[in-house]
């Protein structure tokens, strides 16, 4: 047994989903079994301690009987349990002032892909949005093929997002609002076992957690914080999605939206983000490619298709070469900062830097900043 996994199950049960409070704790103290051995002192190593705190600390011993049935369950049904310390724990998720101290997974994808979207919305998709999610997917995987698709595994987009992501070949994980012994909605069940074998269904929820109201709003802040952007597709002026894109927003998550026809009412949420600058406004995987800055993944992709490998034929002067090292080193540059650490003049840096961009090397950004492409 990973002693670390079972005291963090015991003192989620303790906090009673005081989310931040409990990372907050796990934070300054350093681990859940930290904690426990500290459990009679815990105002001597965390300072401003409240009273409530220090005395929920003190007796853990129902919670520690809850963690050892849980932890039975779990060797049942060959599910895995993580904390922020263990290295497949959504790392991106450990900048969430929220995050859970435990989430519990089955399945075999990535969570820390270099790619992670969500897709959310309206619980009474209409047609519009079913095509959306099948033509934004199927742009999206000839663009950039390696993307963990992350949603909720809800009637409308949510199962929409899943059932295409698997049909063209992505990993999706559905992120539920009940414990993994059971599936909601039920009708979803074979979609949710596929996706064990393409994906992966998580929650912060112990079994015999039903999925009780409050528990979505709790599995959205998951949904949002474990990925890169939040994509919005139909939705009412209010709904599940507005609220996953609200929470992606105060997480500096990057927050984009489908719009609609004006008056449709599974158009007006999006309408209304976009409106508002709650999201960027997209209508192809194009637009949301080159909004995350993830078309020179494109890009290369095309040209190994092609058969061209820009490493092989792009043959460099000494000065050339010496902007792609230090690029290298540093990512991007504004021009005169490349020109003071080369020692290449602004005239001559130029030049080099034009022929660069033929060749596909590298590619002026906003500001006067070079980025390298290889």
């Amino acid at each position: 047994m990973n002693e670390e996994i079972f005291y963090a199950m015991a003192l989620t049960r303790l906090m009673n989903f005081n989310f931040q409070q409990a990372l907050e704790l796990y934070k300054a103290v350093g681990s859940a079994q930290r904690i426990y051995e500290h459990r009679n002192e815990i105002g001597d190593v965390v300072s401003d301690a409240s009273p409530r705190l220090v005395e929920a600390l003190k007796d853990w011993s129902d919670a520690m009987k809850r963690a050892e049935f849980e932890l039975k369950f779990m060797q049942e049904h060959q599910i895995r349990a993580m904390t922020p310390l263990d290295d497949d724990y959504p790392q991106r998720l450990t900048e969430c002032a929220d995050a859970p101290i435990v989430l519990y997974y089955k399945g075999n994808a990535d969570l820390n892909q270099a790619k992670v979207i969500c897709v959310v919305g309206t619980r009474q998709c209409t047609q519009y949005g079913v095509d959306l999610i099948h033509r934004f997917m199927a742009d999206l995987h000839m663009r950039c093929p390696e993307v963990l698709i992350v949603s909720g595994l809800a009637y409308g987009i949510d199962i929409n997002a899943h059932r295409e992501a698997l049909a063209q070949g992505y990993p999706t994980v559905a992120v539920v609002a009940h414990g993994l012994d059971q599936i909601y909605p039920y009708p979803h069940r074979t979609t949710a076992a596929e996706m064990l074998n393409h994906g992966g269904l998580l929650t912060e929820f112990m079994s015999q957690t039903n999925a009780d109201k409050p528990n979505f709003v709790r599995r959205n802040r998951i949904v949002a914080g474990m990925s890169d952007a939040c994509i919005v597709i139909e939705s009412k002026s209010k709904g599940g999605g507005l609220i996953t894109a609200e929470i992606a927003q105060s997480y500096d998550r990057a927050v984009f939206a489908f719009p609609g026809a004006v008056g449709m009412p599974y158009s007006e949420g999006c309408n209304n983000l976009i409106r508002d600058n709650g999201a960027g406004l997209i209508t192809c995987a194009e637009d949301f490619v080159k909004a995350m800055g993830w078309e020179d993944e494109a890009l290369r992709r095309q040209a190994r298709a092609e058969g061209i490998e820009r490493s092989l034929f792009v043959e460099l002067s000494p000065e050339a070469s010496a902007i792609v090292e230090l690029l290298k080193q540093t990512n991007d540059l504004q021009l005169n900062i490349l020109s003071v650490k080369t020692g290449i003049p602004i005239g001559q840096l130029t030049a080099l830097l034009f022929q660069l961009e033929m060749k596909g090397v590298v590619k002026p950004l906003a500001g006067g900043m070079i980025h390298l492409m290889m």
